[in-house]
């Protein structure tokens, strides 16, 4: 067995990051950039006004200074004419500032009467002007690689971009495999179950920016194997559920081998989720969870979520991970990185008391994987542990 690190390491190793394509802004929140995108614009674009008031001179601003206000500026509108020693515009919040004026005064700064203002003695501070390029400049970058957030698709737009270059989404093929198995909704027999753990990962791995398809499921049988191998030929990621450990009827492994698997490795030092395989499988990689529910949700988010991120480009790197204080103690953890379902809330965590691997109730209930390292000591209630939120 090789150690989660390890398994990683050797994951990471199988992929690089997927070509790019380009899309429209409307469509890119939640997609990878995949290379800088580059200003085509100053923001803003001209000297504005950040108040509603009246611009002027800097030289003459002082209180008990009067004006003659020759004309208005307002967002969309610039003043045009001229405005010479002792005169001012109204100036409205986003207008040009004419170029040879450099101060607003608020409006609550002034007394007017009909065309006349002056300047009272609650004149505050500050030239209340957003010089042109204050936020970013024509040739400022935003840099890739990165998950386009919200804010970052108001920023795109206003830099002009109206496409913008994203990692394409990682093709993955779901594979469920065993006779026990039906479809949700279907009518299972007498000793059969619903296959769950397909449409789990496909919630996990879409949110983390993969394009997720589930396939039919594959009996215990080298046909049937074959035929699910065969729609999975051109993903990117195949992720078989089921059948890589040693039993009789436990033959993905060698129906994939016999398919052109070249393994990289089979058996993780964790729990749950230790039968787990990965290698290379034409231009495919290959990803072998285990059948137990919460095995393979809780490898799902160790080892697969953060392989679809190094696919998409950002950094080759296990999931970021968080510390908080144990609520009641533990007892110390056996020759296995122990991936315990727990509650985290408000800095502290607790386990949950069942961790039996094939109860997603209690993955359900759970907000994190408290993470115990091999042959942890016994933990007393208040140490520090580290945990992924899931």
């Amino acid at each position: 067995m090789i150690t989660v690190d390890d398994a990683l390491a050797q994951l990471f190793a199988l992929v690089s990051p997927l070509e790019s394509e380009a899309i429209p802004l409307i469509h890119a929140a939640g997609r990878v950039l995949a290379h800088d995108a580059i200003a085509t614009r100053d923001q803003p674009p001209f000297s504005a006004s950040a108040m509603d008031g009246y611009a002027m001179r800097t030289g003459e601003v002082q209180v008990g200074a009067s004006f003659d206000v020759v004309g208005e500026a307002a967002a969309g509108h610039a003043f045009e004419g001229a405005c010479g020693p002792g005169q001012a515009i109204r100036i409205f919040t986003g207008a040009p500032v004419p170029d040879d004026l450099n101060h607003v005064v608020i409006q609550e700064d002034i007394s007017r009467e009909g065309t006349r203002i002056t300047l009272t003695d609650r004149l505050g501070k500050g030239t209340n002007i957003r010089p042109l390029g204050g936020d970013f400049k024509t040739g400022d970058r935003l840099r890739a690689p990165r998950i386009l957030r919200p804010s970052d698709i108001a920023l795109l737009a206003s830099m002009n971009i109206a496409k913008v270059s994203v990692a394409r989404r990682p093709d993955v093929a779901l594979m469920s495999t065993g006779d026990e198995l039906v479809m949700p909704g279907e009518a299972p027999g007498p000793d059969q179950i619903i296959a769950s753990n397909t449409f789990g990962l496909k919630a996990l791995l879409d949110s983390v920016g993969a394009q997720a398809r589930i396939l039919p499921i594959a009996r215990d049988n080298r046909p049937s194997l074959e035929a699910a191998f065969d729609l999975a030929r051109d993903a990117d990621l195949v992720i078989t559920i089921g059948g890589a450990s040693v039993g009789d009827h436990d033959i993905v492994g060698d129906v994939a081998a016999d398919l052109g698997l070249k393994r990289a490795f089979y058996k993780i030092a964790m729990r749950p989720g230790k039968p787990l395989m990965a290698g290379r499988m034409g231009k495919s990689v290959m990803l072998g969870l285990p059948g137990n529910p919460v095995s393979a949700m809780v490898c799902g988010h160790v080892f697969a979520a953060p392989l679809i991120r190094a696919m998409l480009g950002l950094e080759a790197a296990r999931s970021p991970r968080l510390t908080a204080r144990l609520a009641k103690p533990l007892p110390g953890n056996g020759p296995r990185e122990h991936y315990m379902r727990a509650f985290a809330d408000n800095g502290s965590i607790t386990a949950e008391d069942n961790q039996d691997s094939s109860l997603l109730t209690v993955l359900a209930d759970a907000n994190a994987l408290l993470i115990r390292p091999v042959n942890d000591a016994p933990r007393k209630t208040g140490d520090r542990i580290d945990y992924l939120p899931i």
